[in-house]
């Protein structure tokens, strides 16, 4: 199949108008060699999407409805603040009339952080982490499905050797989950693994209209479940500040670096150095709070990191 027909395929079966085709490259979606800086620029996505775990510890006074309702007001503020700024229109507007592929960013990038919430508040952290972490398998299956990007042995054994470190490290507590919380833990990797694939269909076209897009929707759920909670939605200020920020800071940045990262970086493999954030997050816990991880969680974190840094060097290479 050509280049030509496969782009066409490719909208065929992702969305059926076709408002971004201007602007796709047919040769990225079957890359399986990608630049260092855009491997860089994913694993840093994670290693900045790992600070929000201190955002959230120290807001101590809010629970997790409340913190995403004003962590989703921090994106949708300086998100439209930058569109302001550079003359263009509002964002929230183009997540939702730019075709039914931004439409599924949105929902996709909605479903992970809500779900994953939800598995932490359902089931004990260890299974919420490693039943997520199942999104390179999800992506394997969507971007075959979707995109039809081939996959390489590098690929194939970072993706192994990633699941076999995140098993070594709640092998341990696998057993005390809630089967309702598993099976949402499930579901936030398959929503990131969507919005991946999602954003990886056309590599450049501007997706930062899908963090105003899924920010609207958080604060619309997360606002109506405090209010039904009989619970106000103004905690405490210092509260406030630590979720705005996390929105506004670690979730902006980390985003944009992901989607820029994309447009190089096979569906896949950016899945795969996603994966960073939960390495990191036990790091940044104890160095903030004195929190000593595990010789199960140090093993583990050891084998992901292998993983990731050297799929980036092989596929540079």
């Amino acid at each position: 199949m050509d280049g030509a027909r496969r782009t066409r395929c490719i909208y065929k079966r992702l969305d059926a108008r076709p408002p971004m085709t201007e602007t796709i490259s047919p040769r990225s979606t079957s890359s399986t060699r990608v630049p260092l800086g855009a491997s860089l620029m994913a694993l840093g996505a994670g290693l900045c999407w790992s600070l929000g775990a201190l955002f959230a510890r120290l807001a101590e006074s809010t629970d997790a409805w409340q913190y995403l309702f004003w962590r989703s007001i921090g994106v949708l503020v300086v998100m439209e603040t930058m569109a302001i700024v550079r003359h263009q229109p509002l964002m929230l507007m183009r997540a939702y009339t730019s075709g039914m592929v931004m439409i599924g960013g949105c929902v996709g990038l909605f479903v992970a952080s809500l779900a994953f919430v939800y598995a932490l508040k359902n089931t004990g952290a260890a299974n919420a982490a490693f039943l997520a972490s199942l999104t390179p398998l999800v992506a394997v299956v969507l971007s075959r499905i979707f995109l039809g990007e081939r996959l390489n042995v590098v690929t194939v054994a970072a993706i192994a050797l990633a699941l076999v470190g995140l098993l070594v490290m709640v092998t341990a507590e696998l057993g005390a989950g809630n089967m309702v919380g598993n099976v949402s833990a499930m579901l936030s990797s398959v929503g990131f693994a969507a919005y991946t694939v999602c954003i990886r269909s056309a590599p450049n076209v501007d997706w930062s209209p899908v963090l105003p897009g899924y920010a609207f929707m958080m604060m619309v759920i997360c606002g109506a479940v405090t209010v039904s909670n009989s619970n106000t939605l103004l905690p405490p200020p210092s509260d406030i500040g630590w979720a705005f920020a996390h929105g506004a800071l670690v979730i902006v940045i980390g985003t944009l670096l992901y989607n820029v990262a994309s447009r190089t970086v096979p569906a896949v493999a950016m899945t795969v150095f996603a994966q960073t954030e939960t390495v990191f997050i036990p790091i940044w816990v104890f160095v903030w709070f004195s929190e000593i991880p595990t010789t199960t969680t140090l093993i583990g974190g050891a084998l992901i990191l292998t993983a990731v840094v050297g799929k980036a060097i092989l596929d540079a290479r």
